[in-house]
């Protein structure tokens, strides 16, 4: 959204400080949110795209009955692939296939059936369906935990980006370039143009974008999920009572409400000592008992309200809990169940309404991010911002193009005695101590640019 060197503000020395701080800001990120917006706009519409590349798997003819029950489904699944079975997923409706999750030795593949005979389908492995990679890209959690930890830093710049943006776009009594491109696609001035217009239009969706999706981040998400559920404003700790600390977290278990990513399974046979009104405290051990099963927990959780086709992971030993995952598009009708594997007792029932108010807003911010809280309106909301992430980094790239100085990089120059206002550097601040690794890495851009020597300033406009 930065000015060209033609507006009458350019020559102060604040205005020039944050046209800086935009360039490079912009120099960090444009190329990973590049990235993230064709992945993002490609995960928004998940559904539509995997039900096609994976038709032969997902669909079958409808049939009028169910001729297979679940643990028959299972079995088969495991004579086609041998391993541990870990998720059931029924079929949501008519003509759709049943899933059965299989883990064989890391990894875990999901193995298909037609619901009316067994037969088996094919497989996928979990982490190479196709969405998983486009999650993996647009979290960069494919090159590594160093490049995931980039991300949460590439978001904090975007929002810098946001906010410098506007500074730079305000009016200050101009008119063109304001709400209206001027000239022609082969000028500078319409390209100037067509990134501030599109910049200021989308401003709000794109500063929305780089906040909900600073929870999934590796290091400032895994600290909010900590404190905000230390503080009973995540997910209250009445939910779950003293859990053991070697219990896993529930996101072994897959994908799951941003607020229990951290919650603690509970466990078959230990009933006692919760104090939940979600939670059973009257169910005995039963260690010794013999298992429900699997249909006759399909069952219950049929009785408890819980949709057709909701996933189901089963019991991982002989303390594992079975859990529904009940995960729609609608936020507020999210519930996860744990069942007693040996007498049924339901041990946790956690819904949208056992949220805190941190729990309730990340999950609802998460749910609109990734499209699906208010259906094809939302999808293509934020594919709108997606699309003017592309349009902006583009436009950036080719203002540079027209503007740079052979071999050198034009950065905007400082001005002699150019020093930041304090409202600027409050910003700066505030941000960096909101975003840790966003405020140490403004801290070694700042350190850089004030010790490169002078000549290279000059040499390579830096």
């Amino acid at each position: 959204m930065g000015a060209g060197a033609s507006d009458p503000s350019a020559d102060s020395a604040l205005y020039r400080r944050v046209w800086r701080w935009h360039f490079y800001a912009g120099l960090v990120c444009l190329p990973f949110l590049l990235v993230m917006a064709v992945t993002g706009a490609l995960y928004l519409f998940k559904d539509e795209i995997q039900s096609r590349v994976y038709r032969d798997l997902w669909f079958v003819a409808p049939a009028p009955t169910v001729v297979s029950d679940a643990e028959t489904l299972v079995q088969r699944a495991q004579a086609f692939a041998p391993g541990r079975p870990v998720r059931f997923v029924a079929p949501a409706q008519v003509g759709r296939s049943a899933e059965v999750g299989i883990r064989a030795g890391g990894a875990v593949v999901s193995v298909y059936l037609d619901p009316a005979n067994g037969r088996v389908l094919g497989q996928l492995d979990d982490d190479h369906k196709l969405m998983e990679v486009v999650k993996h890209i647009h979290s960069l959690a494919i090159a590594g935990t160093v490049a995931n930890h980039w991300i949460e830093v590439v978001a904090g710049w975007a929002i810098v980006l946001v906010v410098s943006g506007i500074f730079l776009w305000w009016p200050r009594g101009r008119r063109g370039g304001v709400y209206s491109v001027r000239g022609r696609p082969a000028q500078r001035t319409w390209w100037r143009d067509l990134h501030a217009v599109t910049g200021i239009t989308a401003a709000v969706a794109i500063l929305f974008l780089a906040v909900t999706g600073m929870p999934w981040s590796a290091f400032w998400g895994d600290r909010f999920s900590h404190y905000t559920n230390e503080w009973g404003i995540g997910l209250p700790k009445y939910l779950w009572g003293a859990a053991p600390e070697s219990s896993p977290p529930m996101s072994s278990l897959g994908t799951v409400p941003w607020p229990l990513t951290q919650a603690p399974i509970p466990r078959s046979a230990t009933h006692a000592g919760h104090d939940s009104p979600s939670v059973n405290r009257d169910a005995t051990p039963a260690s010794t008992a013999r298992p429900i099963g699997l249909d006759e927990a399909l069952r219950i959780f049929e009785r408890l309200g819980l949709p057709t086709g909701t996933p189901v992971n089963l019991p991982d030993g002989a303390r594992g809990v079975y859990t529904a995952t009940s995960f729609p598009d609608d936020a507020t009708a999210e519930r996860v169940v744990h069942l007693d594997q040996y007498t049924g007792a339901v041990l946790a029932d956690v819904g949208y309404r056992d949220y805190g108010v941190a729990g309730r807003f990340t999950e609802w911010g998460i749910s609109l991010h990734t499209g699906r809280q208010f259906g094809w309106v939302n999808q293509l909301v934020m594919l709108a911002g997606c699309a003017s992430i592309v349009v902006l980094a583009i436009s950036a790239a080719v203002m540079w193009w027209k503007r740079r100085p052979h071999g050198r990089l034009a950065a905007p120059p400082r001005l002699a005695g150019d020093r930041a206002a304090r409202g600027a550097i409050a910003v700066a601040v505030l941000l960096g101590l909101l975003y840790p690794l966003l405020g140490a890495s403004m801290v070694i851009a700042t350190l850089v640019d004030a010790i490169v020597p002078q000549r290279w300033h000059e040499r390579f406009g830096l």
